[in-house]
């Protein structure tokens, strides 16, 4: 006679499986601040006005991002050479074109 599984041993079983790794914003955004400060800026000083006049990044309905977001777009942005405060989504972009 087997037994039956138990929900302990299920998830034992789902622990097993490899694992996947999450993206983690935390240690993202770290690294991005290690890097800039070893290039000699300040990543959390915009020393330039981008094309649109606007401080801070906008998303692509002119609303401006908040937060971690803010520091995240304008490493960004300065890493790519970008101009434009805009931002979007790929899907966003399908839905403007109508797609």
């Amino acid at each position: 006679m087997t037994k039956a599984p138990t929900s302990k041993s299920r998830k034992t079983a789902a622990t097993k499986a490899a694992p996947t790794e999450r993206f983690d914003v935390h240690q993202h955004v770290t690294d991005q601040i290690i890097k800039a400060l070893e290039a000699g800026t300040k990543p959390w000083e915009q020393p330039w006005r981008s094309a649109g006049g606007s401080l801070r990044p906008l998303r692509f309905n002119g609303e401006p991002y908040r937060g971690i977001n803010v520091v995240m777009l304008w490493g960004a942005s300065q890493e790519r050479g970008f101009a434009s405060p805009y931002w979007m989504t790929f899907q966003q972009a399908l839905e403007l074109c109508g797609f």
